[in-house]
């Protein structure tokens, strides 16, 4: 079986100055179809700059990023555009649902950009409403939920286009303990139905509900294994990775 996301010795540069910040340090991993992985790190770990290259938002400085055996990096912003909307499902931390939409509006935004007819994306819009749901609300603009309603929202919007990766960026940071525990359970329920989830996120306890993790630590990957092993927690520490930036 070929990866569904291939990251083949991935670099990432940033100017600072009269220094280069390496974001990201020849990281290489491969996530296959129905995996739920956690990619996860403190700040400044390369975890947002690995979620970026993921999504299409950004491209490599050096290596290759395979995103379903397409080579990322060699696209332009409208190629990358066309595949954020037609492989990458987005659930943000914030939610990024437009106030003044309701609801089958703001989950059918990805679907106006594929070009799908209104009255097709109108009904995959209320059945993605339904199946988090939130069928009976779609009429609703989001300042009348809740923040655990609103993220499902969100999901339901990341659903819509039948996306072969869900990206969740940190999708239980805004939320308190017991609705972050219900999306992660959504999140688990995605995976179970045969979903690709990629969860970014710092805390431990929440990149231990994933079937594997990913931990990046100055922007090199010092683990990636199951998410029940001792050293998915306990992060050693890199031989020789002391450096960060380059002259």
């Amino acid at each position: 079986m070929n990866p569904l996301i291939e990251f083949q010795q991935v670099c990432k540069y940033y100017p600072m100055g009269d220094s280069t910040v390496v974001a990201a340090d020849h990281i290489t991993f491969q996530i296959f179809q129905g995996e739920f992985v956690a990619i996860v790190g403190s700040s400044g770990s390369g975890k947002s700059t690995c979620m970026n290259i993921i999504g299409c938002l950004d491209v490599p400085s050096e290596g290759t990023y395979l995103l379903n055996g397409q080579d990322v990096g060699q696209m332009n912003k409208n190629q990358l555009a066309e595949v954020r909307n037609r492989f990458l499902g987005f659930i943000f931390q914030q939610y990024n649902l437009l106030p003044k939409l309701n609801l089958v509006e703001n989950v059918e935004i990805p679907l106006m950009y594929a070009g799908v007819s209104k009255k097709e994306r109108r009904e995959r819009a209320r059945k993605a409403l339904e199946d988090v749901g939130l069928g009976d609300k779609w009429r609703h603009r989001p300042m009348e939920l809740s923040g655990g309603q609103q993220q499902r929202v969100s999901i339901a919007r990341a659903l819509v286009g039948h996306p072969a990766v869900i990206l969740a960026d940190e999708p239980t940071g805004a939320l308190d303990s017991r609705t972050g525990r219900e999306v992660l359970g959504m999140l688990q329920d995605l995976h179970s139905q045969g979903h690709t989830v990629v969860l970014i996120t710092h805390d431990n306890s929440i990149a231990v509900q994933a079937q594997r993790i990913i931990r990046l630590e100055d922007g090199q990957v010092i683990y990636d294994g199951p998410s029940d092993a001792p050293g998915a927690v306990v992060s050693p520490q890199i031989m020789g990775a002391e450096r960060r930036a380059r002259p």
